[in-house]
């Protein structure tokens, strides 16, 4: 889900993350945090990024919000922002509990070096709760009694 008032640099956020190559993503937008409450469905959303700034709820709010859902506490949230400054940050961290914080203006590789570790913790995690593949167990052959007369009757 990509949450930002400008519907320019949700493009530009949606295209910088399918040229870093990261994952396969399949984009939901809304143009502010409460719109983006409003289609949140933790079933179908694995990562979220969001600006800080917008009218009505910022960014922070919207994080804040999710992170009070415990049935969607788990989701990554990026923030994708023109604030900067360590205090800030720290905000963001501390406040809000956003996973990993991206200053705009970003570049590929910038995002690429931030999120990767994001969409790797989520790779494994997904691997730890995979159903694990059947075991296909094959039967020993039928043992065969020895002898001449044995050989005969079968």
């Amino acid at each position: 889900m990509v949450i930002d008032d400008s519907r320019v640099m949700r493009n530009m956020v949606m295209q910088t993350l399918q040229q870093a190559e990261l994952a396969e993503f399949e984009f939901d937008e809304s143009g502010s945090g409460s719109e983006a409450i409003g289609k949140f469905d933790a079933d179908k959303t694995d990562i979220i990024f969001v600006d800080w700034n917008m009218p009505g709820m910022n960014g922070i709010e919207f994080a804040r919000e999710v992170r009070a859902m415990n049935w969607a506490n788990h989701i990554p949230i990026v923030m994708i922002t023109s604030e900067t400054g360590s205090e800030r940050m720290q905000n963001a961290y501390d406040k809000a509990r956003v996973t990993c914080y991206v200053a705009k203006a970003f570049t590929v590789d910038e995002i690429r070096e931030k999120v990767l570790p994001v969409i790797d913790e989520l790779r494994k995690k997904r691997e730890k709760t995979a159903a694990p593949a059947p075991v296909k167990t094959v039967a020993p052959p039928a043992k065969q009694g020895g002898g001449f007369f044995s050989k005969l009757l079968s």
